[in-house]
């Protein structure tokens, strides 16, 4: 019983460096990793090149707007 249980972290040991092993050799996953990390920082950068053109487009209705209705009141 004692050698069993002095062997169990040996087992655990083999087959956690046996698993990261396998993924230092396995390169299909990564390439999709890569493109939804590019994805996302292409999404964030058109948003934020959106917002900053329409925010001074957005501003400026705003403005009129308001000023439209300084004058009727």
């Amino acid at each position: 019983m004692l050698g069993i249980i002095k062997s169990i972290p040996l087992a655990v040991y083999f087959s956690i460096s046996r698993f990261i092993g396998t993924l230092k050799r396995d390169d299909r996953g990564l390439s999709g990793v890569v493109v939804a990390i590019l994805l996302i920082l292409v999404a964030v950068l058109a948003i934020l090149l959106i917002w900053t053109f329409l925010g001074d487009w957005l501003e400026e209705l705003w403005t009129n707007i308001t000023n439209q209705g300084n004058s009727i009141s």
